[in-house]
């Protein structure tokens, strides 16, 4: 694997930054504190997210921006990936707005997904990546710092072997939960057998075969009174039909004496009915005689000589036409009255509208002529302002007399000292990290000489090859403070320089704002020199328009004025002819009130004839009733012979005794009804105990089954769970002999030549170091670089383990140290590039250092320039094959 591009928007100290990566050693470069670790953490942070993080997405974004955005290119097992991240910061905390992977496939979408496939196409989490890969800054002695126990799950979470741990864990809690339910299960079948034992003891089947022998002895009495039952209900209905027959005789009798007096009285009232028809039909003639009266008196109201309806109906179409014509000469007189008078209201309205604009024309003169004056008035300013920019201009311009530079060229003189101070602070940094690295040597020198050995080798003094590197280091400690001093003094001289360029920069800067200035106050003089003369024409325009319009104004007035005065003489021609139409309506109502009075009349002689009809219809109907009469007098008296008396009185003495009988039979079949059911009742819960007894059975075999089952389940998660034990035993001894003998191979690549014979790591990951003489040591007694180196060892061992892998190779991220130089003199630098060399031969294919020691700069493949500017706070980074070239 390995990472080929990284782009950052507002990532931390990076506002805009782009690199490209390729394979080998790539060594980034550049001050403390200009932002080297923070390229690394946008590479883990693109491929981890919010895990990669010590703090939260806050600290992500850079100051004063809204959002970050971190892309990463990398090449994994022959594929191509890309991982975008958008980081938004306006809420009250910053989240995840966009995180996407695009794979050779397809692509995956949202934090949480696109975590869970870097986790699967590496096999390894955040926590695996930094402990296997990534050497962060201050991390150096992770491993060696950690107890034996914290080491083993580090290096078996890398190995995979955690996962057998999970496993055989798994299988634990297999087994117990076979054997709670196999617990459950033989408890189970013990209450079953229980069961069974009691339901046996009941002797079911004998308990059967009597109960069903007194319900056939049950039904049988059953059987008999139902007979005597229906034998009594034979006696009953034949009496209740004899009983029936006279009652219907009898009913049938009252039935025709109310319908006889029924038909008299209806015979009586018709007869009553008849009369009244009869006066009805006197009152309506005299009724009739009234009104051809009063049709006599409102005919002599009119000039006519006849009412009837020809006669009427001809004057009424008459006025009609006569009230049609006048109707349409009042609309014609209504419809020029209107039109006139909205013409006369349209020419008053335009009048208005003119006498309305001339206002307005001579109100925007005004405003003209006024806007013209202060026009003047301005222009007298600008000019005067003129004046003033350049009196200014000159003062400006007399700041570069005594300069050190000509006008115009402080920028670059600004730019030069810039570059000079960066270089001075730069080296300033270097002494003083060479500085501290000299003074640290010296005091563990002089501790080491207190106690009486080599402060190189750690070897007793006597007879010791280096015991005179201490002087060498203690005069390299003062050269050091001197070129340091030096630097420093050089550095605030260019520091006061910097100040004046940029005083005369600034001078520059408001010249040429100046100069801009007083262009555009000359263009403004001259806007407004020819703004002035068109207003004051406008304005003599407009009140020349202001005049004509009053013009329009009075005659449209005097042409209002004749349209209303025709408008006059057509309302008064719309009175007369409302005035006529009122007369031909009340002659209308007169010929109305006369038809009203016939109709009334020829109502009044339909009404005779409709009583006449009633009177003969009812004389029909009395004529049907008395014939109805004559025959239900008849058939009363026919069966008033057919009724007797003593048949009836025998009929009702059986039918008391047949239900007599029947209730008291009821209640005895009742009764062994009740009785059979009580014991077919109990025949069906013998028979269902004997079903239950038959279905416990079956359930006993099949729990015995069961049973026999998890007991051999229950053996096998036993020795699933050893053999996941027993697997990781073999792995992790199998892993801990591998990883020791490539441990050793680095170690002796580094430490050739030297005072250490070998490593020894046992099962639980103790680490031993065995001296030439075969003195064991642990690794907290070795110095800090040594520390330091031995622990990059066992780091790059176990890199080289996880890559080789148990079943072949397996593609890895880059191998990424940040600073690993911190706690390394300068001949534990030349080890760590060694170290360095022999991973890149071993094929890594991509390691990347974060570091600003020269020695590592000169045995990279690339370098890359990280810089801060002192004034933005912003970083920037490049590729400089100078720096390698100065390295050489």
């Amino acid at each position: 694997m390995k990472f080929d591009r990284v782009r950052l928007q507002n990532f931390k100290c990076y506002a805009d930054a782009d690199l490209r990566l390729d394979s080998g050693v790539t060594v980034i470069h550049g001050l403390n504190g200009s932002g080297k670790s923070s390229l690394l953490e946008a590479c883990f942070f693109a491929l981890y997210g919010a895990n990669a993080l010590d703090r939260t997405l806050d600290d992500v974004v850079t100051i004063g921006a809204e959002d970050a955005e971190i892309e990463l290119w990398f090449s994994h097992d022959g594929g191509e990936y890309h991982i975008r991240r958008r980081i938004r910061a306006t809420g009250e905390r910053a989240l995840t707005a966009e995180c996407v992977l695009e794979t050779p496939d397809d692509s995956v979408d949202g934090a949480q997904d696109v975590r869970a496939e870097i986790a699967r196409l590496f096999r390894m989490d955040s926590e695996a990546f930094v402990n296997c890969a990534y050497v962060r800054q201050g991390e150096v002695n992770k491993l060696i710092n950690a107890t034996p126990a914290q080491r083993q799950d580090m290096i078996d979470d890398l190995l995979q072997l955690g996962k057998l741990e999970e496993y055989r864990e798994r299988a634990s809690d297999a087994r117990l939960g076979v054997k709670s339910v196999l617990d459950d299960k033989r408890g189970s079948l013990s209450e079953l057998e229980s069961q069974i034992e009691e339901k046996e003891d009941k002797n079911l089947h004998a308990r059967l075969n009597n109960l069903e022998s007194d319900r056939k002895e049950v039904e049988g009495e059953i059987e008999k009174f139902e007979g005597n039952r229906d034998t009594a209900e034979q006696t009953r209905e034949q009496a209740v039909e004899v009983l029936e027959s006279y009652e219907e005789k009898r009913e049938e009798l009252e039935t025709l004496a109310e319908e006889i007096e029924a038909l008299e009285k209806e015979i009586a009232e018709t007869e009553q009915e008849r009369t009244e028809h009869g006066e009805r039909v006197r009152e309506l003639r005299e009724t009739v005689e009234d009104l051809e009266a009063e049709v006599s008196d409102l005919l002599a109201e009119t000039d006519l000589d006849s009412a009837d309806s020809e006669t009427l109906d001809a004057r009424l179409d008459e006025l009609d036409a006569r009230d049609g014509d006048l109707g349409d000469d009042l609309a014609e007189a209504e419809k020029k009255a209107i039109m006139f008078g909205n013409q006369a209201d349209k020419l008053g309205e335009k009048a208005d509208d003119f006498e309305s604009r001339a206002d307005e024309k001579r109100e925007r003169a005004d405003e003209l002529e006024a806007e013209a004056d202060d026009a003047e008035a301005d222009l007298t300013e600008y000019r005067e302002k003129l004046d003033g920019l350049g009196d200014d201009i000159d003062a400006k311009r007399a700041t570069f007399e005594d300069a050190p530079v000509e006008f115009g060229d402080a920028e670059d003189y600004l730019e030069d000292r810039s570059e000079t101070r960066n270089a001075l602070r730069e080296r300033e940094q270097e002494l003083t990290a060479e500085l501290t690295s000299a003074r640290d040597s010296v005091e563990e020198a002089e501790a080491l000489l207190e106690e009486g050995k080599c402060p190189e080798c750690g070897q007793a003094v006597e007879d010791s090859p280096h015991v005179d590197s201490l002087a060498e280091d203690r005069e390299r400690v003062e050269d050091l403070e001197a070129e340091l001093e030096v630097v420093r003094d050089d550095r605030e001289e260019v520091e006061r320089e910097i100040e004046t360029g940029k005083r005369l920069r600034d001078a520059e800067r408001t010249v040429q704002s100046l100069r801009e200035n007083r262009e555009n106050v000359e263009q403004l003089v001259e806007a407004k020199s020819e703004t002035l003369s068109e207003k004051r024409e406008e304005a003599e325009s407009l009140r020349d328009e202001a005049d004509e319009l009053d013009t329009e104004a009075a005659e449209k007035r005097d042409d209002a004025e004749g349209l209303r005065e025709k408008a006059d003489d057509h309302r008064e021609r719309v009175e007369e002819i409302e005035a006529e139409r009122e007369d031909v309506d009340e002659k209308r109502d007169r010929i109305d009130a006369i038809r009203s009075v016939r109709e009334r009349i020829e109502d009044a002689e339909d009404d005779v004839e409709r009583h006449r009809e009633k009177r003969a219809h009812l004389e029909e109907m009395n004529d049907q009733r008395r014939d109805r009469l004559t025959e239900k007098r008849d058939r009363r008296a026919d069966l008033r012979e057919t009724y007797d008396e003593q048949k009836v009185e025998s009929a009702r003495d059986d039918k008391e005794r047949a239900e007599t009988y029947l209730e008291q039979v009821e209640a005895k079949l009742d009764e062994l009804r009740e009785r059979r059911d009580d014991l077919q009742g109990r025949i069906g819960g013998v028979k269902k105990e004997i079903a239950e007894l038959e279905n416990l059975r079956d359930r006993r075999d099949d729990l015995a089954d069961r049973v026999a089952a998890l007991e051999s389940l229950r053996a096998e998660t036993v020795e699933l769970q050893e053999m996941y034990g027993d697997l990781r035993a073999e792995l992790r001894q199998r892993n801990v002999e591998h990883l020791e003998e490539m441990l050793n191979e680095v170690f002796d690549l580094v430490y050739q030549n030297d005072s250490y014979a070998r490593i020894e790591l046992d099962g639980e990951y103790e680490l031993t170091v065995y001296q030439k003489d075969g003195e064991p040591l642990e690794p907290e007694q070795l110095s800090g670089g040594e520390r330091a180196l031995f622990n990059l060892s066992l780091r790059c061992a176990i890199y080289r383990l996880l890559a080789e892998g148990i079943e072949g190779g397996a593609p890895l991220p880059p191998l990424i140290l940040d600073e690993p130089t911190v706690f390394l003199d300068s001949g534990h630098v030349s080890q760590l590039v060694e170290l360095v060399g022999s991973m890149r031969e071993l094929g890594v294919e991509q390691i990347i250092v974060v570091s600003h020691d020269d020695e590592l700069v000169a045995a990279a493949d690339d370098v890359v320039w990280v810089e801060k500017d002192s004034v933005s706070n912003r970083s920037t980074v490049e590729r400089r094959d100078a720096v390698l070239e100065a390295a050489d």
